[in-house]
């Protein structure tokens, strides 16, 4: 209470006392040098001698830091990341009740803590523990399981003896290779079984997290920031306190040397919500962001097609039924429904009505913009006829300037971390030296080649692709009508164009090919790749996953027309 300087780190106030008298800020943890005001009266009556010591240079010579485990390294990189998700404007129940919920039952699921340690386990690698209730007696580890919410009482935590308990000694050979006290026991094989966690499962926890909150944040979204930046996951270990030393399998676990990938982070996360035994997740509505029709607005805006195409999305999520509840919904464990990628599945909605309208077959499509283009010029009334050669042209301009953007920063990419990399005094001051060599090398080359800094990055936004509609230029498609290619009959706005032609006519074992249909660029229409490209560019997703949806849509789509001639050509063949 004496104590009343901001830490240095978290510029909180709220100190703690280890056992050799160090203040140690209970917020961060982070220890400092400065010791209590010891009073002394044994020697000397009525005389007050006040010490503050620093502690002997032998001890911060050997220091390796504190005792840490590997999940307590996952938990504050869920909670940088919780915090970020915050800072974007995700409601803070994430991180403080679902997220946290989550994580917890992870833990005790994969008997990490709240349980009873089976016999036989890596505790036989440990010493015996001593159980400890005083949290000032432990102020080197960070507390387990207050990371993620610091309103979280403190009497209410039950591990086993290797988290919650203090260990007075830890055995030699299972952190000779590693900072943490379990970095060698955690990369065993026996630990696959257990779901062992890894740096993107801490992002398919955001994105089940942000799923059950029905959050407006889809999982390429989700990815995009974290390319971007603005969500820790690269190089988040320099994060860490002070105290908490990475080293030879530390570094296998935490550093991160490739970019998210979309299909592996949605599969971890369907594994880990059966893992966990969760309910069934909160519905997603039409009037959900999640839906398809909310999301096909969206694409629409970003992709710079006319609004008009909504109401024909619409009719098709409605014709197949994948606007339904049941269907949308995730159902944890369930292996009969197929689950459903959200954002892929609204893009692959897009391409099948412009298919439908356009046909996209190199052909029919500039037909169309021709005549179009006709009408637009004899068109006296104001409204514009949709031209697909044009939108054609505006929309490959701005892709391919962004494409290029998104290569160069991709490549320019530094993957080593700005905070050098130390484990003892010996090598320290070789790598600070090798570190500002390498920044000054830098800093010459640059002005060699004139490159100019980058500037600061912009706030994250949901669009990549923006179109304003007060331009004069005519770059805006948005108002654009299609009036000439739709015909009324029956009551009903229907395409003048009679035909479709099917992306596959059979679709292939999902769980065997791991795709419903194969894509080869050369096989399909230049057109309808350049479609796929722009979508594939805004998800940040190989075209083959959407055109794997555009399959599945197609099938159910003409489920009857395929049923009777698949039966036909079997007749024939008897």
């Amino acid at each position: 209470r004496d104590f009343n300087e901001r830490c240095a780190q978290c510029s909180e106030v709220n100190w703690g006392l280890t056992d050799g008298g160090r203040y140690y800020c209970r917020s961060c943890h982070n220890v400092t040098e400065r010791t209590r005001e010891v009073v002394n009266t044994d020697f000397m009556t009525n005389s007050r001698v006040q010490t503050i010591s620093k502690g002997s240079r032998k001890q911060e010579k050997t220091d390796r830091g504190c005792e840490w485990y590997v999940c307590e390294g996952f938990q504050l990189v869920l909670k940088k990341q919780a915090e970020a998700l915050e800072a974007l404007g995700v409601c803070p129940q994430m991180k403080d009740e679902v997220l946290y919920n989550f994580w917890r039952r992870y833990l005790q699921k994969s008997k990490q803590a709240y349980c009873n340690r089976p016999a036989g386990e890596t505790v036989k690698a440990l010493s015996v523990c001593e159980s400890s209730t005083d949290v000032d007696s432990e102020p080197e580890r960070p507390s387990l399981l207050h990371l993620l919410s610091l309103s979280e009482s403190e009497g209410g935590l039950q591990t086993d003896c290797s988290f919650a308990s203090s260990m007075s000694k830890v055995s030699e050979s299972t952190s000779v290779y590693s900072g943490s006290v379990d970095g060698s026991l955690y990369l065993m094989k026996n630990q696959k079984k257990k779901l062992r966690m890894t740096m993107p499962m801490t992002l398919s926890f955001c994105y089940m997290a942000l799923l059950w909150l029905r959050e407006p944040i889809t999982l390429s979204e989700l990815l995009r920031f974290v390319v971007e930046g603005h969500i820790p996951y690269l190089n988040v270990f320099q994060h860490f306190p002070e105290k908490m030393k990475l080293c030879g399998l530390d570094l296998k676990i935490f550093c991160v040397e490739s970019w998210p990938v979309y299909e592996e982070v949605y599969n971890k996360m369907l594994e880990l919500a059966a893992f966990l035994d969760l309910p069934r997740f909160p519905d997603i509505t039409d009037s959900c962001f999640l839906h398809p029709d909310m999301l096909c607005i969206k694409y629409l805006m970003e992709a710079n097609l006319p609004d008009e195409l909504h109401n024909w999305t619409c009719r098709v999520v409605k014709k197949i039924g994948i606007g339904e509840v049941d269907f949308l919904t995730l159902v944890p464990g369930n292996k009969s429904t197929r689950k459903v990628k959200y954002d892929i599945l609204a893009a692959a909605v897009i391409v099948v009505v412009l298919k439908l309208l356009f046909l996209l077959d190199d052909h029919y499509e500039w037909l169309l913009s021709d005549f179009a283009e006709e009408r637009n010029k004899n068109n006296k009334e104001g409204g514009l006829y949709f031209e697909f050669k044009k939108w054609y042209e505006v929309v490959k301009h701005s892709l391919d300037v962004e494409q290029k953007k998104l290569d160069e920063e991709r490549a320019k990419y530094l993957w080593r971390c700005e905070k050098p990399l130390f484990y003892s005094d010996k090598n320290k001051s070789k790598v600070l030296k090798r570190r500002q060599m390498v920044v000054n090398l830098q800093n010459q080359f640059g002005k060699l080649s004139s490159s100019v800094r980058r500037a600061e990055k912009p706030n994250p936004s949901s669009f990549q692709l923006s179109w304003s509609e007060e331009n004069t230029d005519g770059s805006c498609f948005h108002g654009h009508s299609l009036k000439g290619i739709l015909q009324e009959k029956c009551g009903l706005l229907t395409a003048m164009n009679p035909d479709y032609w099917l992306c596959t006519v059979k679709l292939c074992n999902e769980k065997l090919c791991g795709h419903l249909a194969h894509y080869r660029e050369v096989d399909f229409p230049q057109s309808y790749h350049f479609v796929l490209r722009l979508f594939s560019f805004l998800l940040r997703i190989q075209p083959s996953y959407i055109h794997d949806e555009v399959c599945m849509i197609e099938h159910k789509l003409f489920n009857k027309k395929l049923y009777k001639k698949l039966k036909y050509n079997t007749v024939l063949r008897k």
